[in-house]
């Protein structure tokens, strides 16, 4: 089956009621909680489904997937981990933190595998990360210190820079760990920050009218996940105000952003995937350990480079696992 078929297979099947299925089959149904819209969770569900039959487990015909999605609204996931539950899932995948806390708060049963950017452990997700206990594990980027490196590149990209905006989710835990991060790293080496906060879409064009006002020289677009959901829209944004921005996903890079640092997405969502598959066959969430990532990838648009007039040092693009044209 070609991907697009089967993510299109996967989309319908989430709008199906959850009874009518569960009637049909005897199958393990994992309840995707996703912070997120249907775009996005699609394609994290089909590289999850790729981690699943590592363990020997295909979508549909060895598990159901159902999907439940806030749509970027953190404050319907309560709702949505609470529907999950009374449904008797057996595992539910949490896109992104707030959608594990959800889960967390509603369960503490079944099996949750979450993938973040925060340390789980500050957080209080999880007790350690070898021996996670209680019915959480999942993959973290522990991604604050992630953002310290984003700002350095960007002082790097643009050397002598005044001053470097941060647009972040002020209601996200990996937000809010970053932007601690980010802040005391800038603070140590004398670097200013405009903090820009936003929380939807329509927030956007404010916040880059107020980073335009200032007269910020580079733009760090926060980890938290709803900025992955709205790349499209920051890019364009980017392009149009002729700012330099540094992304923390890849993705950003393939569809016209700057730059980007951070870890595979998709190589986590397979991670988890994985985890999911051998939870399902017995494994114990408490006794997985959190999977780190061991490789940051370096992107960067050669096409919005030139669009933008930049002259990016050449120790820059050495650097670069990925050069995009």
């Amino acid at each position: 089956m070609k991907r697009r078929e089967f993510i299109r297979l996967l989309g319908g099947a989430a709008a199906i009621p959850f009874a009518a299925r569960a009637q049909q089959s005897t199958v393990p149904v994992v309840g995707f909680l996703s912070s997120l819209d249907a775009q996005v969770t699609n394609k994290r569900i089909a590289t999850f489904s790729q981690g699943l039959s590592e363990t020997g487990q295909t979508v549909p015909r060895d598990v159901a997937i159902v999907s439940r999605l806030a749509d970027g609204q953190y404050d319907r996931l309560p709702a949505l981990a609470a529907d999950l539950v009374r449904q008797r899932v057996s595992l539910i995948a949490a896109l992104a933190p707030p959608a594990a806390f959800a889960a967390k708060k509603e369960t503490s049963t079944i099996p949750i595998v979450f993938v973040g950017a925060l340390d789980p452990v500050r957080a209080g997700l999880v007790e350690s990360l070898n021996r996670p206990g209680g019915n959480v594990t999942g993959v973290t980027f522990i991604g604050s210190t992630l953002g310290a490196k984003r700002l350095e590149l960007a002082r790097e990209l643009v050397p002598n820079v005044a001053l470097i905006a941060l647009i972040t989710h002020p209601n996200s835990p990996d937000g809010l760990e970053e932007l601690r991060n980010v802040e005391t790293v800038a603070k140590a080496i004398g670097q200013q920050l405009l903090v820009v906060p936003a929380t939807s879409e329509s927030d956007f064009e404010a916040a880059f009218n107020s980073i335009a006002q200032q007269r910020a020289g580079v733009l760090l677009v926060g980890q938290d996940p709803f900025f992955f959901q709205a790349t499209g829209q920051l890019v364009a944004l980017a392009a149009r105000h002729r700012l330099p921005a540094i992304f923390a996903n890849g993705e950003a890079v393939a569809g016209g952003g700057l730059m980007s640092y951070g870890a595979s997405i998709p190589e986590a969502w397979r991670l988890a995937g994985n985890y999911a598959g051998r939870i399902l066959k017995g494994a114990k969430a408490a006794e997985l350990p959190i999977v780190q990532p061991t490789r940051f990838d370096l992107a960067i648009n050669l096409t919005t480079v030139k669009a933008l007039g930049l002259t990016v040092p050449s120790s820059l693009l050495a650097r670069a696992d990925e050069l995009v044209e």
